[in-house]
């Protein structure tokens, strides 16, 4: 087997977790840097990382690394990498990109720049003067950043957060990597009861189901890597047992609510496909009215943002309504993510924790209540909205 150079990038904020999970693979020098991690391995390493990680947005093959600050040391750069060992003959091979801070800005320019040296390579590899690209694709990215490029081989094809089970969403899904990686900070490992009092299409309930049970995120979707010509199909065969052997039988307490049932029924037909149906409940309600299911447990939820389905003041309303039907729930630990900047204000409680997140190009914080709820002033209710 070969020894690869690998790139996952992750939302602002997830490279922490996914370097974690990376080395609960047992994956090679794996190293955390902003916006992705990076790690080395073969194909069976490959194979692990799109399979298996649940905070990662795709895997990618590094092919080269060099300083590009003209055209020309771009094109001689493409040239100079190994494409042969990944590209075969009649390989497919578009290009995409992106780039920031660099002299070369224009990225039609660099992508035609990146095909034609591709293409030149390849061609004089293969003895061919032309290349017909009628064969799987193999899709080239590049990234030029502060005079730097990078190029890459994706291996994955639609990112990780598409894991299958969400056809639809409703008008602000949560991606499932941010809605994984806000379980994981709560330390969910199916014991609580776990409870998201706004589940929209039902991402967190399921993505928490999917962790309950130590199911691999990737178990039942396809990867663009299964088509390569290099790449042994026994290897995904082995990867996803070797996944399957570790997952979890029982019974788990998970409950995802919404005071609109059509968000439900979605949340619902998401849950069957996915094939955790039978690991959550669902129900119309209104989260800060109906009854606290348990004692004590996990609230988990994505409110509407302000900026996003509801009027700014609604929200805040909405914030502090939430606040003051949980004062009393000590034996909740609750985490909420929001863009609103005084969340706290109207929610009635200052936080044990926050953490910087990204929702998409929407910048939160996730606001982490582990125990008994910390006023912000003794007379504080959550209002002045």
């Amino acid at each position: 087997m070969r020894n690869m150079e690998f790139s996952v990038p992750c939302l602002f904020g997830l490279e922490g977790l996914a370097g974690d999970e990376l080395r609960r693979m047992n994956l090679e020098n794996v190293r955390v840097e902003n916006g992705r991690v990076l790690f080395s391995g073969d194909e069976l390493a490959l194979a692990k990382a799109n399979i298996g990680l649940r905070t990662g947005e795709r895997v990618l093959i590094q092919l080269a690394d060099f300083p590009a600050k003209t055209f020309e040391e771009l094109f001689q750069g493409v040239c100079r990498a190994n494409l042969e060992d990944y590209i075969p003959r009649d390989g497919a091979f578009p290009v995409k990109g992106h780039c920031l801070n660099s002299q070369l800005m224009s990225v039609p320019d660099c992508q035609a720049i990146i095909k034609k040296a591709a293409s030149r390579r390849l061609g004089e590899k293969y003895g061919v003067s032309w290349l017909p690209e009628t064969g799987v694709k193999y899709q080239l990215q590049f990234s030029l950043m502060n005079d730097r490029a990078q190029l890459y081989l994706d291996t994955s094809g639609p990112g990780l957060h598409k894991r299958g089970y969400r056809a639809n969403g409703n008008d602000a899904p949560l991606r499932e990597t941010l809605a994984a990686a806000m379980i994981i900070l709560t330390r969910y490992r199916g014991r609580e009861f776990l409870w998201d009092g706004f589940c929209g299409s039902g991402t967190i309930p399921i993505e928490a189901a999917l962790i309950a049970r130590n199911q691999a995120p990737g178990m039942y979707r396809r990867f663009s890597a299964e088509a390569f010509a290099w790449m042994d199909p026994k290897v995904w065969g082995q990867a996803r047992t070797e996944f399957r052997d570790k997952e979890f039988k029982g019974n788990y307490h998970i409950l995802g609510s919404d005071n609109d049932p059509k968000c439900v029924s979605l949340s619902m037909a998401n849950a069957r496909k996915a094939g955790v149906d039978r690991l959550i409940t669902f129900q119309d309600g209104d989260a800060t009215k109906m009854n606290l299911p348990s004692s004590e447990g996990i609230f988990i939820c994505n409110p509407p943002y302000g900026q996003r389905m509801l009027e700014q003041q609604s929200a805040q309303r909405l914030y502090a309504a939430l606040g003051r039907h949980l004062r009393y729930a000590d034996g909740w630990k609750k985490y909420i993510i929001t863009s609103e900047p005084e969340f706290e204000h109207y929610f009635g409680a200052r936080a044990d924790k926050k953490r910087k997140l990204y929702n998409g190009m929407i910048k939160c914080d996730y606001y982490m209540y582990l125990g008994k709820r910390r006023a912000l002033h003794p007379n504080s209710h959550g209002d002045g909205v």
